[in-house]
């Protein structure tokens, strides 16, 4: 990100030395990305096509064409036989620097072959719901089996240690309130909203959004009140509505943006005195609560810290209490094949993040705590709807994500990021769950 992108404040406009040097360094078009124009100080890995031998490019090509030929899509070569079964349209424009690019850094390089706009897709969902619903055939058994040798793994100093953390959360979720204000809704909340019906339309994602949050509050039996912790602020939506409801909410994030923005909330509801927003990683909660909620938190916390969220969950909830906790899942031998891959959503949106698998949140609350598993409900769907309605709202507001400070490159990495999470819920690549766990009372008494 640029040094503009950066200083953007929580009303969304660039203070005024982040202004003054805003068009020299971003690129504020909006349209299809010219690499002559991308720039170099903000975007290195994008505007640099990797140097590849003819050998190694040729293997790639080979590689990338014989995998594609098996699906159903049709994918289109300049100067060379398109290949597939038919289907979505996946447009390669520059196929020497696209192979040069996956052949230098795998999936990460065709990410960045996208925001460099070396290929499109008229249907980007549709293609990448292609790819992500053939993921475990895309790359050949026997380099499956020889992935620790070639596949990228995590940079050391993306742990989520304590201090990792702050680093890795501010990255993604302190880039500019104004931001997410572009393709959310006005309740502020970045999760999986649950819909009475499909399809679903921009108005009714408020509603949905609230539809959501009462059912995680309806399981974590929150009411006047309900001492509830919250770990993961987002923007205080779920706080406010507890709040509603007569609980003492006391919520956790390490994003500064986000905090800022929820105590502002918080207080113009008039519930300050019902809401506390800490500036706290989860490791370092205090106190005892009825009730915990968590929505979309685990995947933030990576599998080594895995055990030490679950502990840290159980030691605050009180006797007889209840956690009501919403995460992204993938398919376990998924996870396991890839959980020590680098990849392209690392490097560009969620630093030192996993996605957990149903197996693994289970295992890891039995055998790590005392809390019992009630209930489970997959939702999947819901999520592909509401990615759809964020990356409409976000493509249709481009100009205004431009007028923030951010450039074309970031134009295309946001709608890639938004498109190929909603194709990872189309395909069943992955999915969400809303879990309740219970914590017995001494001698195993449970108030369920």
């Amino acid at each position: 990100m640029t040094t503009a992108e950066r200083r953007i404040t929580a009303t969304g406009a660039p203070d005024a030395d982040a202004e003054a040097g805003a068009e020299s360094s971003v690129n504020r078009r909006t349209g299809p990305v010219d690499s002559t124009r991308v720039d170099p100080s903000s975007w290195p890995d994008v505007s640099r096509v990797p140097a590849a031998s003819r050998v190694r490019t040729t293997f790639t090509a080979a590689l990338v064409r014989r995998a594609l030929a098996q699906l159903p899509l049709r994918a289109r070569f300049a100067g060379a036989p398109d290949v597939g079964k038919g289907g979505p349209l996946l447009d390669v424009h520059a196929p020497a620097a696209f192979h040069a690019r996956i052949g230098a850094h795998g999936l990460v390089g065709f990410g960045e072959s996208y925001m460099a706009g070396e290929w499109d897709a008229p249907d980007l969902v549709a293609a990448l719901t292609v790819l992500a619903g053939h993921a475990a055939e895309l790359i050949p058994a026997p380099l499956q089996r020889l992935r620790a040798l070639w596949a990228p793994r995590h940079p050391h100093a993306e742990r989520n240690t304590p201090d990792g953390s702050r680093a890795n959360i501010s990255r993604h979720y302190d880039l500019s309130n104004a931001l997410f204000a572009l393709f959310l809704d006005d309740t502020l909340t970045y999760s999986s909203a649950v819909f009475r019906g499909f399809p679903a339309t921009h108005d009714l994602l408020a509603a949905a959004q609230h539809r959501k949050i009462d059912r995680l509050l309806d399981l974590a039996d929150v009411g006047e009140g309900t001492r509830l912790l919250e770990i993961g602020t987002g923007w205080g939506e779920l706080a406010l509505r507890a709040a509603a409801r007569g609980a003492r909410v006391t919520s956790l994030t390490l994003s500064r943006e986000q905090r800022d923005l929820a105590v502002e909330r918080v207080r113009a509801a008039g519930l300050d005195d019902r809401v506390s927003i800490e500036l706290r990683d989860y490791r370092e909660a205090v106190g005892t609560y009825d009730a915990v909620v968590s929505v979309e938190m685990i995947e933030a916390v990576g599998a080594e810290f895995w055990p030490v969220y679950f502990r840290a969950l159980d030691q605050r909830l009180a006797p007889g209490g209840r956690l009501a906790l919403q995460a992204i899942t993938m398919p376990h031998e998924r996870m396991l094949a890839s959980r020590d891959t680098f990849t392209w959503i690392h490097k560009y949106v969620f630093p030192g993040g996993l996605v957990p698998s149903t197996e693994a949140i289970e295992e890891t609350a039995r055998d790590h705590t005392g809390l019992r598993l009630a209930r489970r409900d997959a939702f999947g769907a819901h999520y592909a709807e509401t990615l759809r309605l964020w990356r409409e709202r976000f493509t249709e507001r481009a100009g205004e994500s431009a007028a923030l400070g951010f450039d074309a490159v970031f134009h295309r990495l946001w709608t890639f990021y938004l498109a190929y999470s909603e194709a990872g819920f189309r395909s069943g690549y992955l999915d969400v769950q809303q879990y309740l766990f219970t914590k017995p009372h001494p001698g195993g008494r449970d108030d369920r």
